[in-house]
């Protein structure tokens, strides 16, 4: 479904990606783990066609990335990081003008809408406005655009930042619905999202990839510690900062 060969990307004199390979097979769960900086975002931008990489082969579904963006854009669903929503619009409103801007057909977007938001569990809201939902509701919407035209690949990156512990259990279960009938990648920093979800790892530092092993195998890697060292690092650089602000 995914093949990824000697991909690199440099922004100014930051080496983002230094020549990754890897794989991924329809009907996988795959997560692509690591520290904020670790090349991940970079990596799902060039997947998804957003970005140029400055050398390496991307193909998604046997079709090359670099060449025809819009057609492999056609067959996969994407949910960014912080994905774009519009406050103001109902879930009903927004879900159809995305059918609209993707050109599903008018007369399968009732049944593509009704089928996304029955997997995303949104029934009951969708004549709210996006601005009114909690966070976790409004990642269910972003969601929902994104498996609208049933894409065969789904691409995430980072669905569960910014969620509270309660909204992180809903969408981690959705995920794993979603994975039963559609092939997952998605990108996370916390080791242990993947160990839930994951059939498999890839574990990228510093834009190398440093272990791509199932689970079982994953556990027994020195890089899986370096990437936990990682966020109790993180964390607590992030309680110092509020420490300070609070003093």
């Amino acid at each position: 479904m995914i093949e990824i060969g000697d991909l690199t990307k440099t922004y100014g004199d930051v080496q983002a990606l230094r020549g990754i390979s890897f794989q991924v097979r329809t009907g996988e769960i795959v997560g692509l783990l690591g520290p904020n900086g670790a090349g991940k975002t970079t990596t799902i931008k060039i997947l998804t066609g957003y970005v140029q990489p400055d050398s390496g082969d991307v193909r998604v579904d046997g079709l090359d990335v670099l060449s025809d963006p819009r057609a492999v854009q056609a067959r996969l669903g994407y949910l960014p990081e912080n994905a774009p929503l519009y406050p103001e619009l109902s879930v009903q409103s927004y879900l159809r003008m995305m059918a609209d801007l993707r050109d599903d057909p008018p007369d399968k977007q009732v049944e593509y809408i009704s089928s996304a938001v029955r997997a995303t569990s949104l029934t009951d809201h969708l004549a709210r406005p996006i601005g009114q939902l909690s966070k976790g509701y409004r990642q269910r919407v972003g969601l929902a655009q994104a498996i609208l035209h049933r894409p065969k690949l789904l691409i995430l990156d980072e669905p569960t930042i910014g969620l509270d512990p309660t909204q992180i259990v809903e969408i981690r279960r959705l995920i794993k619905r979603l994975a039963l009938t559609t092939t997952i990648l998605f990108s996370t920093h916390i080791l242990s999202e993947v160990e839930v979800l994951c059939d498999r790892a890839i574990i990228l530092l510093n834009g190398e990839i440093r272990a791509d092993a199932r689970l079982a195998e994953l556990a027994q890697t020195s890089d899986a510690i370096l990437v936990l060292q990682e966020q109790v690092a993180s964390a607590e650089k992030d309680l110092a900062s509020l420490q300070a602000c609070a003093g």
